[in-house]
């Protein structure tokens, strides 16, 4: 199974629920609290041009939030994601 890492907050909604999509599904992710470390939240700005969470990758494919990843499950395209990002 892919590498799942979630850029999130304690105080996110959205967040608790990306990471109970995951779980749902049997899916292992990486958390990273980018309201406790300053720097980990300049990384994920980095790395998506985004500063809300959560921001969701798969392997190294950026999905974007919660709503993304929601579509992009309805669309058929995350099972493959996560199956290529293996």
């Amino acid at each position: 199974m892919a590498r799942v890492t979630i850029y999130s907050s304690a105080m996110c909604g959205f967040c608790v629920a990306a990471k109970n999509f995951f779980k749902s599904r049997g899916v292992d992710y990486t958390e990273v609290r980018v309201d406790t470390d300053p720097a980990r939240r300049e990384e994920m700005m980095s790395r998506t041009r985004r500063s809300s969470v959560p921001q969701i990758f798969v392997g190294d494919t950026h999905v974007g939030g919660y709503d993304d990843l929601v579509a992009l499950d309805r669309a058929g395209g995350l099972q493959p994601l996560l199956e290529d990002a293996a």
